[in-house]
């Protein structure tokens, strides 16, 4: 991430350097759009973090470490769906799931549809995505979760 940060800074610096009227322009646009958006942001960071505190790790590792790889795996699909958390807290969750059993095709379409497929975001997105352009693309994540967990599957001998 630190280089993604440096990354950026030597491009606004050229990009000033370039030109510096356009580019305090860009910023200004810029920080009028995140003024817009920051609220409903900051309404659903909230959201989900009552969720989370309400549903604890190992509540979410015995519902996804079950014996029927399907059901674990379905189950996977639509906690995932409809919870959103970034990847430093869905990462050591896959972790934990891993410790309790959970099957690799499971932890992948928990982290899949965790990180693409969002239920909770759907009316901030479709505030500026529109309606039709929020579901499919909520609906083509769901398929490649679908897709990365069966490859996953196959890929470590958990189908066949």
């Amino acid at each position: 991430m630190l280089i993604l940060y440096i990354v950026t800074i030597l491009l606004l610096v050229i990009s000033t350097c370039v030109s510096r009227e356009k580019t305090l322009r860009a910023l200004r646009i810029t920080g009028k759009r995140f003024a817009k958006v920051a609220p409903a942001f900051v309404l659903m960071l909230a959201l989900v973090s009552v969720a989370l505190y309400l549903l604890p790790d190992h509540a979410i590792a015995r519902m996804l470490a079950r014996e029927n790889k399907w059901v674990a795996t379905a189950g996977a699909l639509g906690l995932g769906s409809i919870s959103v958390m970034p990847g430093f807290i869905a990462y050591p969750l896959c972790g934990i799931l891993l410790d309790q059993g959970a099957l690799y095709m499971v932890i992948s379409a928990f982290s899949t549809s965790i990180m693409m497929v969002g239920i909770i975001t759907f009316p901030f997105e479709k505030s500026y995505l529109g309606t039709r352009l929020t579901l499919v693309r909520n609906i083509a994540s769901l398929v490649v979760a679908i897709a990365v967990a069966i490859a996953t599957g196959l890929f470590f001998g958990e189908l066949g």
